[in-house]
């Protein structure tokens, strides 16, 4: 129990922007609660292929026009190089918008008291996913589709894995007067519908089968969206999947053999482990101790930790292509997990 109230504790420092001064938050919090911006898919202008505006849509970021035809189709694959184009199809920025906004909103409740920013969390997530004429239908079919190849894939399931800070912010939200039992309940019906589109969709499957960061945080959304549902046997079941993925993932040394071969390497060994790290937090609630979990090859979370780590104040060592900078925020991120797992306890 010590070990979740650290990594409890700890999580919500990990999705908190501490970029910011509290003072900050709270100017920034008041700034959204005065311009009352609301998120929908039913802002974007395209219309997916379902014919619904309902169904989330986004295109591929990595993939650019073949200058060689003369239509560009069908598109081509250039990793590393986001193409503009992609800013076109809203959802993806205005899903991140909105849970960003959530995130801090439900924070600056706790901090001051204040109902009226509990008040506009709430009613943000309740647009994006409740109400009948703005919500989201609860399915990814069409996202990061790629012009002239297809209209979704499996991978595009990446955009909707921070939705777990929704899950966690609704529980927080439940000491509000502005966030009702009824609506916490049909809030966990939609994440009940939208697990079952993952486990049981073709393109949900696909991303199952995925041996990079994306399996990872597949297994994130998974095992998150279960406990709010209150499936802790799905739950369970998932994270010896995890273990799995530990195994075909993580090498004996630390390294991240899938994420290394990436244009931004660093990038995504940071990214990938982050995903583990929210895994060992929510594995902690089930009495598990993903941290501490070892392959037979010696290979462990806490490895990889360490093998980032003098690369933290020492960017240009990194030996690995990476080429963009590396985000300040992921940076943060990676201290921040470094400094708490030297302050844990080993489970053997």
């Amino acid at each position: 129990m010590k070990l979740l109230k650290l990594l409890t504790t700890f999580f919500l420092m990990l999705i908190s922007n501490d970029l910011l001064s509290q003072n900050d938050k709270i100017v920034k919090a008041e700034r959204i609660f005065k311009k009352a911006k609301l998120y929908s898919v039913m802002n974007k202008v395209q219309l997916p292929p379902s014919g619904d505006k309902h169904d989330y849509m986004s295109q591929g970021p990595y993939w650019w026009p073949d200058s060689t035809k003369s239509d560009g189709l069908p598109y081509i694959r250039k990793d590393g190089h986001r193409n503009p184009e992609i800013k076109l199809i809203t959802d993806s920025d205005e899903m991140d918008e909105m849970i960003d906004d959530v995130v801090l909103l439900t924070e600056v409740f706790e901090q001051t008291g204040e109902e009226k920013y509990a008040s506009f969390a709430s009613k943000l997530i309740y647009h994006w996913f409740l109400d009948p004429s703005t919500k989201q239908n609860p399915n990814l079919n069409f996202g990061q589709g790629i012009p002239g190849i297809n209209t979704g894939r499996g991978i595009g399931i990446i955009e909707t894995r921070y939705l777990f800070q929704i899950t966690n912010a609704a529980q927080r939200l439940l000491k509000s007067k502005s966030w009702s039992r009824l609506q916490h309940k049909k809030l966990q019906v939609w994440f009940s519908d939208y697990l079952a589109w993952l486990l049981n969709s073709p393109i949900g499957q696909d991303e199952a089968d995925e041996l990079n960061n994306h399996g990872t945080y597949y297994d994130v959304q998974v095992i998150d969206f279960a406990l709010f549902v209150g499936n802790k046997k799905l739950a369970r079941k998932q994270l010896e999947i995890t273990k799995a993925r530990i195994i075909s993932q993580i090498k004996s040394d630390g390294s991240q053999p899938h994420e290394l071969k990436r244009t931004k390497s660093l990038g995504y060994s940071i990214m990938n482990l982050e995903g583990f790290f929210y895994l060992a937090q929510f594995a902690e609630k089930l009495n598990i101790h993903l941290l501490d979990y070892q392959t037979a090859e010696g290979a462990r979370l806490r490895k990889a930790f360490a093998f980032l780590k003098p690369y933290l104040n020492n960017l240009q060592s990194w030996p690995y292509e990476q080429i963009a900078p590396v985000e300040p925020e992921l940076l943060e991120k990676l201290r921040k997990m470094i400094i708490q797992l030297d302050k844990m306890t080993v489970h053997n």
